[in-house]
């Protein structure tokens, strides 16, 4: 959630940050105007609240001398009611001031480039050169299910479309590249968790999925709203929430946290792409990175998280590109964003795996969460970032260590495959 004080303050710098984003300034020009309108009815209930403290004493002194005090009463009853009036508007104004709030999406950081999209984004290095292409490897979807380890119609069967069965080496596979990457993210410092799949609604409003993405997530039906659950897009969710509402202590900061988790998308608005093979699945197996940080930390600390993430791929000894979101190619809550790319031979183009952000405060507005500095509550700043996907992983390694007999086993997941070698048999 944006900073109900910098709106207030500098309205014109919230419009233009929104405006790079290509999002919607009007929405600014509305909560302006409610801003203002209820800052006069506060106005009028001030003097009212002051009216009736002075009224108080005036009673008393009646009573007292044996007055009647009727119409001075009268007139503490016409008070109370206006002020009741007042105080009923307070709670329709709040509601729709908070549901303005949820929809602004987070302003970016001064060193982001500006862009209207992808195609604008920055490349900031490159690790391992690509030495395979399309014609040198058989794409997964095919090698998988001509080796009947990846079984997209059992997936379908069991439950529709964009679900897949992993079997034999496959699915061992996917559990090595899990385990190989929290080990990856243990050596770093991370804690890991684990946690449920399913969370409660303002979880969801929480970390900025809801009411922004909404069409894009799975929830259970339940015939009160409140006992509603929603499936995790991404363990993010779950771990920035950990701490909803909590005060955090300075001198434990940064937090960082990891889990693996399966997560669930309908990606409504993505329909059409990547079709074949497990690119773009509803359901996928994930390790998350979490921090929590001081402000003045926060972007250092993004550096890091991109480094942890990076090392899982140069452990896979699988080519990558790191490249800097521009303001229109920005996710809904971050501030700043590096995506890693790796190499997908089947398609001769570098592919997103993992998306490393700093959300600064905009999570924790939302979720309530604060740090004490100095006597005085701050919002803590959250970072996040996938390390990383592991059905993409997945996909790379079989593409890029893929031979003609067989796929070499990188060194950093032979003791959980036990082997160092893949055959084709």
């Amino acid at each position: 959630m944006i900073d109900k004080e910098m709106l207030r303050k500098e309205p014109e710098k919230m419009r233009k940050a929104i405006g790079l984003r290509g999002g919607d300034k009007a929405v600014v020009d509305k909560l302006v105007e409610l801003d203002e309108d209820w800052r006069k009815e506060k106005g009028v209930a001030d003097e009212l609240r002051a009216e009736r403290n002075k009224l108080g004493p005036r009673i008393a002194e009646a009573k007292k001398k044996g007055e009647d005090a009727g119409e001075l009463l009268k007139k503490g009853e016409e008070i109370a009611k206006k002020l009741q009036e007042i105080e009923s508007k307070e709670e329709e104004f709040e509601r729709k001031r908070v549901g303005l709030m949820l929809i602004i999406p987070n302003p970016p950081h001064e060193s982001v480039p500006v862009g209207a999209g992808e195609d604008e984004n920055v490349g900031v290095r490159k690790w391992g050169e690509p030495a395979k292409k399309s014609t040198d490897v058989e794409p997964h979807y095919e090698l998988g299910t001509r080796l009947g380890v990846i079984d997209f119609e059992k997936g379908a069967k069991l439950a529709g479309h964009r679900f897949s069965v992993l079997k034999g080496w496959a699915a061992k596979l996917e559990r090595a590249l899990a385990q190989y990457m929290l080990k990856m993210a243990e050596s770093a410092g991370y804690t890991e968790f684990g946690l449920p799949y399913m969370v409660k609604e303002d979880c969801m409003v929480g970390t900025g999925q809801l009411p922004k993405f909404r069409a894009d997530l799975y929830q259970t039906e339940e015939e009160e709203l409140q006992n509603q659950l929603w499936l995790i897009p991404t363990a993010e969710v779950p771990l920035v929430n950990l701490h909803r509402g909590d005060v955090l202590e300075e001198e434990k900061l940064p937090l960082s946290y990891c889990a693996f988790t399966q997560c669930f998308r309908r990606e409504a608005g993505e329909y059409g792409r990547d079709i074949k093979g497990l690119m773009r699945q509803h359901q996928f197996g994930k390790v998350e990175l979490v921090k929590f940080a001081a402000p003045e930390q926060s972007y250092n600390e993004l550096e890091g998280l991109t480094l942890d993430a990076e090392k899982v791929l140069q452990g896979l000894k699988i080519p990558y590109r790191v490249i800097e979101l521009c303001t229109g190619d920005l996710g809904f809550g971050a501030s700043k964003t590096y995506d890693l790319e790796v190499w997908i031979p089947s398609q001769d183009k570098y592919r997103e795996i993992s998306s490393c952000s700093n959300c600064e405060a905009f999570q924790a507005r939302r979720a309530d969460i604060k740090f004490r500095k100095d006597g005085k509550n701050e919002f803590v700043h959250t970072l996040n970032g996938s390390g990383v996907a592991v059905g993409r992983a997945l996909i790379a390694v079989m593409e890029n260590h893929q031979e003609k007999d067989g796929i070499k086993v990188p060194k950093a997941l032979q003791n959980y495959m036990e082997t160092d070698w893949i055959g084709f048999e």
